[in-house]
């Protein structure tokens, strides 16, 4: 299987009663009062290093993605981010997962189909394409998309960048919402027809249907843990086998907490700071900016409110109590000594049936050496022991670079000490 390191890049610094001042981390928090760009600029330099680190140890894949005007993870262009780390990475088999730019909001969006061949070409063919619907938050209310349109520009702007990829002549896009009367893509990727889609979702049953329909990788992204993930990929897995499309782990991924230390004992003092600072500051968000009437289509909408919502709330409302234990209980985050997350990690693999799992090795509030120290240990320690899950069932990951998809890494130890601190 493939495991990228996915990198939000949120506020590393808040202050201590940032909850209890701010009314949300999203949206309308003041940049004047909680951020100094020298400080920002720090942020930055800190997470690509981090993630070249990450690709140097022997990750598979390293992955960032696109939101607006929050401390949440601020990168509003992922693409700036990922030319860096094209760039820097050139020389490793290592893949650049764009999750990425958000489509409805990039206007017109043959813009991302220009700057994703660009990425696919500075890193010689190994961009994995995400393409986001984008948060309420984000298209919203910070760039004004009308909510019930939100969905079908989407639509629209994929197609028109998969045809912008594979068309051969010059063509007219005369869309409901974008018009463009000459459509001559240059450059274009390495990788044809395309590199490899995926879509991240969050349960919604219209994103399992679009991402099966275009045969894309299905990624749910979720932060309430591998169980409620079960019941998230189960429905899919269902879907799946009700529309006869081949059960192959690879067209699913996940996203995973992880925290790893020398001992359990260890990680509950390093990594626990760090883990409630993420979910009482990078998560605190204002529920009406996050359910705004008319984002969600009908169907999938009905499926939240009597399936996912109820168990969600209720998470959300005990986490405030939460103490370490319960974190990992309920497998919000992996974490303890290597042989602790290995058993924890195979468990929520095989129960979710994924073949591409990106894990967040940097939480919250972490600084930059401790968040080195836990992408070495994953790397070293813990990912080896994955490589070869889905091997006795045969399947191809369609979904990855071919260029890179069967080429093993260099020791991490031996890529790790290269890596820049």
């Amino acid at each position: 299987m493939k495991i990228s390191m996915f990198h939000l890049m949120p506020h590393r610094e808040l202050p201590a009663d940032f909850e209890s001042k701010y009314h949300s981390v999203w949206v309308d928090p003041p940049f004047w009062e909680l951020a100094d760009p020298d400080r920002v600029g720090q942020y930055y330099n800190w997470t690509l290093d981090e993630l070249v680190y990450a690709a140097k140890a022997g990750m598979d894949g390293i992955c960032v993605n696109e939101h607006h005007q929050n401390a949440y993870g601020f990168m509003p262009s992922p693409n700036l981010m990922g030319s860096a780390l094209a760039r820097a990475t050139n020389g490793l088999d290592v893949a650049l997962v764009q999750m990425g730019a958000t489509l409805p909001t990039t206007i017109p969006p043959i813009r991302v189909a220009e700057e994703y061949a660009m990425l696919d070409c500075i890193s010689g063919g190994r961009l994995v394409a995400g393409m986001p619907l984008g948060t309420a938050m984000d298209a919203d209310l910070c760039y004004g998309i009308t909510p019930i349109e939100h969905r079908d520009r989407y639509y629209e702007a994929h197609d028109l960048i998969l045809k912008a990829w594979q068309s051969r002549e010059i063509f007219a896009w005369n869309g409901k919402y974008f018009q463009l009367p000459m459509v001559n893509l240059w450059p274009r990727p390495i990788q044809t027809p395309y590199p490899p889609v995926w879509i991240p979702g969050s349960g919604s049953l219209s994103t399992w249907d679009f991402s099966a329909k275009h045969d894309h990788c299905y990624c749910f992204l979720s932060y309430y843990g591998n169980n409620l993930g079960k019941r998230v990929m189960d429905g899919f897995w269902e879907f799946v086998d009700k529309n006869g499309i081949d059960p192959n782990p690879y067209r699913a991924g996940f996203l995973q907490l992880v925290a790893v230390s020398e001992t359990d004992a260890q990680a509950e003092k390093e990594y626990y700071p760090h883990i409630r600072y993420f979910y009482d500051k990078c998560l605190h968000i204002l529920n009406e900016y996050m359910f705004i009437p008319g984002d969600q289509d009908h169907r999938s909408l009905v499926n939240s409110v009597r399936n996912l919502l109820p168990m969600q709330l209720e998470l959300l409302n005990a986490v405030s109590s939460w103490k370490y234990k319960d974190f990992v209980e309920n497998q919000f985050v992996i974490a303890g000594s290597p042989a602790s997350v290995r058993d924890q990690l195979m468990q929520a693999v095989k129960k979710l049936r994924v073949g591409n799992l990106m894990v967040l090795l940097h939480i919250g509030s972490m600084p930059h050496e401790l968040t080195l120290k836990n992408i070495d240990l994953f790397a070293r320690e813990v990912k080896p022991y994955f490589r070869d899950v889905w091997d006795d069932e045969g399947w191809d990951n369609r979904w990855w670079p071919a260029r890179i998809k069967n080429t093993s890494q260099k020791s991490a130890g031996a890529n790790a000490s290269s890596a820049s601190h």
